[in-house]
């Protein structure tokens, strides 16, 4: 049986790769191939992808056989006349055949469509089928064998096993989603893509009561799901964009075994010491107030981490960090060696590309942006910073070390960081090891703010 069952998984593998590989690699374009030395040692996760056919139609999720996560965001202001947003443009889920309702390509200026409040945000879902990771228990065995769990601590196997989940369910391709928006409106999300996953720009056709919203699937509560909580951005105001390992949470980033611990073994996720504080002092320090109602900063955890953990880091956040949205890398490998990839391949092109994305949104508010040494948050911010004159007001980095299968010299020597900020005033960046000493900067930047607001 044994035998025969390997034959049938190595068919329906073949029949996906040569039918849809094309399309998995292009709808997960930040997805890193996964090298042949970690294949070698983690388990294959054979059932990641269903085989869809090219003829079928999009048909909507069924609760009795899928789940489905919609993904934290952030809503925006569409941009007023003769403010031209070019990027806006190019957000549009490839797979949506809908027409733009907003941000449609060769505007210079954003009409709210009929109905429009005047706000726009990017729904972001994945889509499963539930429970049919059939391999739950082989890749369970081999991980425990790796991390050399002891056999008589079941607390430990079983939390290994539930954090697995999503790595080794399938995903769902070709379906769309109906979503109540805070009770006020209904929209439908999709179709999802060859990777499962959806995304794409809504307009909003009601104007909130709130700084936050909550949306879920219409007459559908959890457990068939995550709903999403959506924070309102007005134009102007402060907003922090920050990396999570290393950075805000202990990951060891550079360390295979040190990144599998941290993400399935342990029972609650290290903050690293100090940043819960900063963060709590950051997001009262840097709210300002317009028109009698507080504008505080919203917050991007912008992560190399596969969507995959985005239950796992939901929680990490809501424990220890303002409520903000987690961008995560697509995920198109088929090996669990692909979770350690994407912390360590192609990290500064990807965040290349998720910065441009959130200054399309909110070109005209001033953002913080905290990262770490262990790979490649100096340059990126840099280059951002250089693209974006202005923009950034302050980038804070942790210097990491102590990290096995990390070159600690290398990545924390000066020159590294003033290559990666050449070009940039000096006061803009700092390099840091204790978070308290960031305080009085971010008092700095608060006090600079006021005064800039009242020479205006």
């Amino acid at each position: 049986m044994e035998f025969v069952r390997e034959v049938l998984d190595q068919g329906h593998r073949a029949a996906v790769d040569l039918l849809q590989g094309g399309h998995i690699e292009h709808s997960s374009p930040w997805s890193p191939d996964v090298p042949e030395d970690l294949r070698h040692w983690l388990p294959d996760l054979l059932d990641r992808f269903p085989l869809v056919m090219p003829w079928e139609h999009p048909k909507p999720v069924d609760p009795a056989l899928h789940n489905v996560w919609i993904l934290d965001n952030t809503a925006f202001r569409m941009p007023a006349a003769g403010d031209s947003r070019a990027e806006l443009a190019e957000q549009q889920d490839p797979n949506d055949t809908k027409p733009r309702l907003a941000s449609e390509p060769g505007q210079t200026t954003q009409e709210p469509a009929a109905n429009s409040a005047g706000w726009e945000v990017e729904f972001v879902a994945a889509y499963f089928i539930k429970g049919f990771g059939k391999d739950l228990s082989r890749v369970t065995s081999a991980l425990i064998k790796q991390l050399h769990v002891d056999e008589n601590d079941i607390a430990t196997k079983k939390r290994i096993s539930a954090r697995l989940e999503p790595f080794i369910d399938s995903v769902l391709p070709n379906r769309t989603l109906r979503i109540s928006i805070n009770n006020k409106e209904e929209q439908k999300l999709g179709p999802s893509s060859y990777s499962g996953i959806s995304s794409g720009l809504l307009p909003l056709h009601f104007t909130p009561s709130a700084p936050q919203i909550s949306s879920s699937t219409v007459n559908l509560p959890p457990p068939f799901g995550l709903g999403s909580t959506t924070v309102f951005a007005q134009e102007k105001g402060w907003g922090v964009i920050s990396d999570i390992d290393d950075t805000i949470k202990v990951t060891q980033s550079t360390d295979p075994i040190g990144i599998l611990h941290n993400t399935f073994t342990v029972e609650t996720p290290e903050p690293i010491a100090g940043m819960p504080e900063l963060y709590a002092h950051m997001n009262q320090t840097l709210t300002t107030t317009t028109d009698n109602k507080d504008n505080a900063p919203p917050y991007f955890y912008l992560s190399a981490s596969p969507y995959n953990l985005y239950p796992f880091l939901r929680r990490f956040r809501d424990s220890h960090f303002p409520q903000g949205t987690i961008i995560l890398r697509d995920a198109s490998w088929q090996n669990l060696g692909g979770l350690i990839t994407s912390l360590q391949r192609n990290t500064k092109e990807y965040k290349d590309d998720r910065i441009a994305k959130i200054h399309s949104w909110l070109p005209h508010r001033k953002f913080v942006c905290l990262g770490d040494s262990t790979q490649s948050d100096p340059e990126a911010y840099g280059e951002a910073a250089r693209k974006y004159p202005g923009w950034i007001k302050a980038v804070f980095i942790r210097k990491v070390s102590g990290i096995a299968f990390m070159d600690g010299a290398e990545k924390n020597r000066p020159e590294r960081f003033e290559n990666a900020f050449e070009g940039l005033d000096r006061k803009l960046w700092h390099v840091f090891t204790d978070p308290a000493e960031l305080a009085e900067r971010i008092d700095e930047l608060s006090k600079d703010s006021e005064i800039m607001v009242g020479g205006e």
